[in-house]
């Protein structure tokens, strides 16, 4: 009976010592979270408002495994004018107000996303912390141009997404987005979830919620899976390439670029700021 208690007395301590360890381990990890807020100015509704959330929603169950923690705060452009610090800014504003944001010396070494205006005076503006997510008016006109060269007669449109998109992986993207928030997807929400993904995606590899970190990896390293086709960077006119769904009838009928145009992905668009 006395060797019996002395073992089961060891194994007492030995499990209160790992349980000890384990508390011990989990709080560690819980001081290590990274909390990542980005500030977005916009509207708090609609396309753009839910892709965010979209993005947010994947960002922190990945973050539970990675020690992160994401969230958006909607800010006035006054406000967002006052802080101190900033990881990066979201905008979903006319070409205007975002130039003017880009601009400021306040933001040049953050990451500022135009996740809606589709401008192409953002574009040549050059600025190196400028990330234009939507695909640009240039962008859907040489989409365009390229459908025409070969179906002169086509009445079809170019976007930048479709409910209906199903390569590599877009449909799960879709029935994720519809079963969350009850509509499809459009060019605007997968914008703004692309742009909350490609943040989280770039906090994840550099450990790092440092604005200027942030940048550097945005525009040098980043190899972006948006569902449109891995590897996806940014052009130095802060271009995001990405490919462009030739729809007609509310029905994708091709992609640009379209099969043997030359130049792939930068044969839509502004190709360089040189």
């Amino acid at each position: 009976m006395a060797v019996r208690f002395i073992v089961e007395t060891k194994m007492n301590t030995i499990q209160k010592c790992l349980i000890a360890l384990a508390l011990l381990a989990s709080q560690a990890v819980i001081a290590d979270v990274l909390d990542v807020k980005l500030h977005y100015v916009g509207p708090a509704e609609g396309s753009v408002w839910l892709g965010m959330q979209q993005g947010l929603d994947e960002a922190n169950i990945q973050g539970e495994f990675l020690g992160q923690k994401y969230s958006v705060e909607n800010v006035t452009l006054d406000e967002l004018m006052k802080l101190e610090s900033v990881t990066a800014v979201l905008l979903a504003a006319d070409a205007e107000e975002v130039l003017s944001i880009a601009q400021s010396k306040q933001f040049a070494n953050v990451p500022v996303f135009n996740i809606s205006s589709d401008s192409d005076a953002l574009r040549k503006a050059c600025l190196p912390n400028l990330l234009n997510i939507t695909a640009s008016q240039q962008m859907r006109n040489d989409a365009m141009a390229q459908m025409l060269k070969k179906n002169p007669d086509s009445k079809a449109q170019a976007q930048g997404w479709h409910k209906d998109f199903k390569k590599f992986a877009a449909s799960q993207l879709n029935s994720r987005f519809a079963k969350a928030h009850g509509q499809i997807m459009d060019d605007n929400s997968w914008a703004g979830w692309a742009a909350v993904k490609m943040l989280s995606d770039t906090v994840a590899r550099t450990q790092s919620m440092e604005a200027s970190v942030m940048l550097d990896y945005l525009k040098n390293e980043l190899a972006f899976d948006g569902q449109k086709g891995a590897g996806a960077t940014f052009r130095d006119t802060g271009q995001l390439r990405q490919l462009v769904l030739i729809v007609e009838n509310d029905k994708i009928i091709a992609e640009a670029p379209l099969r043997g145009v030359k130049g792939g992905l930068d044969s839509l668009g502004l190709k360089s700021c040189h």
